[in-house]
């Protein structure tokens, strides 16, 4: 028996009595882990500032996102669990026909180091919300964040509906043993493709988000100093480490040095406005840790090496884990910067002649998570909306897009990955849309069964011929006349 087998059989064994939990139980335990969350917020704060050199408002960032969730699903989960009553066709005339949700099962969350509770409680209230049991495995890179989940967790739930188990790699490999019903993973492609293997071989259903290189289009007829305002604080929020930041800038040629001159102003008024420099900035986050440092590091230095202009930069500080902003220009694909996924506070601006050529460029790469585009010619935005596809997009901002809507899920598309989270789609996710029909009086006799005559088979050879599609009052006068035929039958 593996080391977590237990642990799962008790999960499994919860599964059939949260199935058949009402809204108000299932409401109960997603208010009794939001009160856990809130009651929590100073071990929250102390975690982020720890682990990432984050500010309050920062970690209050990712307890709005958890509370938007879950208020979300406390003030709609009695409609999402209803069954939903759908019309009847030419071939079922007369029955009964509705989708009914049901919990898949038990849910497994793999999920990242980077906003480690929004993470790792918003795809738990959604599995709640459904209906199943949750196990979460949080990133070993932010341990302090890892015990505080198990901590929040244990004060709201019982340990046989949701369960917190803390380790790194090797705990991740044992779970991913066992027979869960649905994974998300949240992280990079590596992983992502062990996460993809270990479902096919119990036929799980997955969510994956990896990321990608997310790309920036500014038009001229963008307002150059809101588009660089936007894109600084965009690619500089928690020190460049989130999934859906600005990942690199094509600026069309004519605006491209005022738009470098300004954006290097704005990342000093953010974030250097005391003068005492950007290492002194409150609002300035650290790398993770030390790999993380040399790697972003080794990126910047990759480019200048290779013939990259730094417009805005300096020297590190390794100790600390932190990297000043940095924005490249002059940068080629043959440079890391733009081959990689950044993850930290290093923005490459390129410059492009024709936005279909830059679309060109975009489309040449693996879709991306998340792509923006500053302009106010109408033409412009709808040729990129056209012209280019991922997992979002945003016109004229960036970042506004996951976690501040329910009704936006969140989420990729094939290599940036697949599924969504948040909201009604979100329940959706982790709930099978099990169809159900129901034979009825009135319907009694209508299926045509063997052997058939020629009346039959002429009736049914004839359907070919005709569209299968009955108009609604046609089909509702034929509703009436069975339901009229099956009371006196």
């Amino acid at each position: 028996m593996g080391q977590f087998d237990e642990i799962f059989g008790r999960l499994r064994a919860s599964t059939p009595g949260l199935a058949r939990a009402g809204a108000q139980q299932r409401k109960a335990r997603i208010a009794a882990l939001l009160r856990s969350v809130l009651d929590r917020r100073e071990k929250a704060f102390e975690a982020g500032r720890a682990e990432l050199g984050l500010s309050e408002t920062d970690v209050i960032g990712q307890l709005i996102i958890i509370k938007a969730e879950a208020d979300f699903a406390l003030k709609h989960l009695e409609t999402w669990m209803k069954p939903q009553r759908v019309p009847n066709s030419m071939m079922m005339l007369g029955k009964k026909a509705w989708i009914q949700y049901e919990p898949k099962g038990v849910v497994l969350n793999l999920s990242t180091w980077n906003a480690p509770l929004a993470i790792g409680l918003v795809p738990a209230i959604a599995a709640i919300a459904a209906g199943n049991a949750v196990l979460l495995k949080p990133s070993e890179l932010a341990p302090l964040s890892a015990s505080l989940l198990r901590e929040i967790v244990a004060d709201a739930m019982p340990e046989d509906e949701f369960a917190v188990v803390e380790g790194g790699p090797d705990v991740a490999q044992a779970l991913l043993e066992l027979p869960f019903n649905h994974i998300y993973y949240t992280g990079g492609h590596r992983v992502g493709r062990i996460v993809m293997r270990a479902a096919a071989e119990h036929f799980a259903s997955i969510t994956l988000e990896m990321g990608g290189k997310s790309p920036v289009f500014v038009d001229s007829s963008a307002d150059i100093t809101d588009a660089a305002r936007k894109i600084a604080w965009g690619r500089l929020s928690n020190a460049g480490q989130v999934c859906i930041a600005p990942d690199y800038v094509l600026v069309q040629r004519s605006v491209a040095d005022r738009f470098l001159d300004t954006i290097a102003a704005e990342i000093s008024r953010m974030y250097n406005a005391d003068g005492k420099g950007f290492e002194h900035s409150a609002d300035f986050p650290r790398l993770i840790n030390q790999a993380q440092f040399a790697r972003v590091q080794a990126l910047i230095d990759d480019a200048l090496a290779k013939g990259a202009r730094m417009v805005l930069g300096g020297p590190a500080n390794p100790p600390t884990r932190f990297i000043p902003p940095t924005v490249l220009t002059d940068v080629t694909d043959d440079m890391r910067v733009m081959q990689e996924e950044i993850f930290g506070p290093v923005l490459p601006v390129l410059r492009y002649d024709d936005l279909e050529a830059a679309m060109a460029r975009v489309r040449a790469r693996e879709k991306p998570l998340a792509l923006y585009v500053y302009a106010r010619d109408r033409p412009v935005i709808d040729a990129v909306l056209a012209g280019t596809s991922a997992g979002s997009t945003v016109v004229n901002h960036n970042m506004i897009q996951t976690g501040t809507n329910p009704h936006l899920p969140s989420g990729g598309i094939n290599a940036s990955g697949f599924g969504r989270v948040g909201g009604h789609r979100g329940f959706l996710e982790v709930s099978n849309a099990k169809s159900v029909v129901e034979e009825t009086r009135a319907s009694a006799g209508l299926t045509p069964l063997p052997p058939f005559d020629a009346k039959t088979r002429a009736m049914m050879a004839g359907v070919l011929g005709r569209s299968t599609i009955i108009p609604g009052p046609i089909l509702g006068a034929i509703e009436a006349a069975l339901r009229v035929r099956g009371a006196f039958r």
